[in-house]
């Protein structure tokens, strides 16, 4: 797959098969590419929690807020959830200015996740005091995002924005539809 094809088919899941495994290899090896991306002044300052098991999925599951521009979506349901989660950390002991690299990192492992035939969602929306004290993490460490992933349950694709309308929906066939603008509109003629 070439790379506009991987980023065309990078699409952020939100149902997934919840009963097909991921493996702690297969989680390991997307982490590998978030540190082999790059990294602000070279810092590194990034650190993963990796889970597949399913009560520890559970905890992290029950601290996200799910799908923002769909009104009254509990998430994705029992059987729908994703099988693993890496949680990026930022550690405060390196440097408390993390710029882009969680971005940087997620979207590496995001895209690898694809290349393997899973699918990931990013998440800003994080209990995260909750989420700390519930899987126990040290004081030192700020959660920056977390990436949930699994073999997606779902179809997503993109669609042309129309009037400014960035907002996600699904259609009567449970299509989930990703509104892109056009590229007329963000490169700016200066």
């Amino acid at each position: 797959m070439d790379l506009l094809e991987l980023v065309t088919k990078n699409r952020s899941h939100r149902r997934f098969q919840q009963s097909e495994p991921i493996s702690m290899e297969q989680l390991r090896s997307l982490v590998e590419l978030a540190r082999l991306s790059p990294s602000a002044g070279n810092l590194q300052p990034l650190k993963f929690i990796l889970s597949n098991d399913a009560a520890r999925n559970e905890t992290i599951f029950s601290c996200l807020v799910w799908e923002s521009y769909i009104k009254n979506s509990p998430g994705p349901g029992e059987g729908r959830r994703p099988a693993g989660y890496i949680v990026i950390l930022g550690d405060t002991s390196i440097t408390t200015d993390f710029s882009c690299n969680h971005g940087i990192a997620a979207q590496s492992i995001l895209l690898g996740a694809t290349g393997m035939g899973f699918g990931g969602y990013m998440f800003a929306h994080i209990e995260r005091d909750r989420l700390a004290a519930l899987i126990g993490i040290p004081d030192r460490y700020e959660i920056l995002t977390v990436v949930a992933l699994g073999v997606p349950r779902e179809r997503a694709v993109i669609t042309e924005a129309k009037d400014g309308d960035v907002a996600y929906w699904r259609d009567i066939n449970k299509v989930h539809h990703v509104p892109k603008r056009a590229l007329s509109e963000i490169i700016l003629e200066l």
